[in-house]
């Protein structure tokens, strides 16, 4: 399906460039030529696609679906709704004080964020393209998991008292939502508005992602990650959750990180744990929601996730063992 790709990036490196296969440079170069290529080309038609199917699908649709079901229905469809709607960081906020001004529950809402920023159908295909559908639907199904069982946890504590006071206080009203443009042509010309802002939001942390997975793949031996990493070292997973923490990407732009980590023998349940938590609790994502929520709230949002990422990364390494 990618040889594509790969006679390209052989093409660009070892003739255009004349550089040495097997050598260092080499790998490195051609893995980040084959990857920009393939992430690139396959992150624009997910993209697009799924933003002509998505044409009705607004954030104010999101709050209208969820609000005044029963809690049955409303925690696996927040989470199923995170999973397929795109909203980043930046949308966290709004979305959030939307939630709680419309009567969702804090424990649903934060299914959502929990959800929202994990799964994505742009990561879910190239996972699947570079680990399989397997792989990819057992992602899925973790952090579907993870968003019911986090959003349950946070509800049962009741920490709405932890939610800045103003946001209890916001009367937004009922929001004019204008219907959308259904045609063909209104479709095609949200597509394309989608596919420009999310590639343009996060292009920049894609390449570095593949920067990064390319400089392991090429100067990182094998033995070294897989004696620090491997499976028989128990520190490995808790310590792949908390690498993530500092790092912002997202879901997407760790995907060759994944890719070339696997590839020196690292298991799978330690990169992934890596993975979940760069894409839902790095540290600008916590600043972003300190808007709304108090520290107590964002240090037990994170240490309840940060566990739940453990206990995923440790099963995953289980099942794949």
């Amino acid at each position: 399906m990618f040889e594509l790709f790969t006679r390209l990036a052989d093409a660009v490196t070892w003739q255009m460039l004349g550089l040495v296969p097997g050598s260092q440079w080499g790998e490195s170069v051609h893995f980040f030529v084959e990857d920009t290529l393939k992430i690139f080309t396959l992150l624009i038609l997910i993209v697009f696609v799924m933003g002509f199917l998505r044409a009705m699908i607004m954030p104010e649709r999101v709050r209208e679906i969820v609000a005044g079901r029963s809690r049955l229905v409303s925690y696996p469809l927040a989470v199923g709704l995170g999973a397929v709607t795109p909203f980043c960081s930046c949308s966290s906020v709004p979305l959030f004080i939307g939630f709680l001004e419309a009567g969702i529950p804090l424990g649903i809402t934060m299914a959502f964020l929990i959800a929202s920023p994990m799964i994505n159908e742009v990561a879910v295909i190239l996972l699947a393209a570079i680990l399989g559908w397997k792989v990819a639907a057992l992602y899925v199904s973790a952090g579907l998991l993870t968003g019911i069982l986090g959003g349950l946890l946070i509800e049962r504590l009741k920490l709405e008292k932890w939610v800045e006071d103003y946001v209890w206080k916001i009367r937004m009203g009922k929001v004019f939502v204008p219907e959308p443009d259904t045609s063909w042509k209104g479709r095609l010309a949200f597509a394309k508005k989608e596919t420009r802002e999310i590639v343009g939001r996060i292009w920049k942390y894609v390449l570095i992602g593949i920067a990064v997975g390319a400089l392991l793949h090429g100067f990182v031996p094998a033995t070294f990650l897989a004696e620090h990493a491997s499976a028989d070292n128990p520190l490995a997973v808790p310590l792949a959750a908390l690498l993530g923490i500092p790092l912002y990407s997202s879901a997407s732009g760790v995907i060759p990180v994944v890719e070339s980590l696997i590839g020196k023998g690292v298991p799978i349940g330690t990169v992934l744990a890596l993975m979940m938590s760069v894409a839902a609790i790095s540290l600008p994502e916590m600043i972003i929601l300190r808007k709304v929520l108090r520290p107590q709230l964002i240090a037990t949002f994170t240490t309840i996730l940060f566990f739940a990422f453990v206990g995923v990364g440790y099963a995953f390494n289980m099942l794949f063992a």
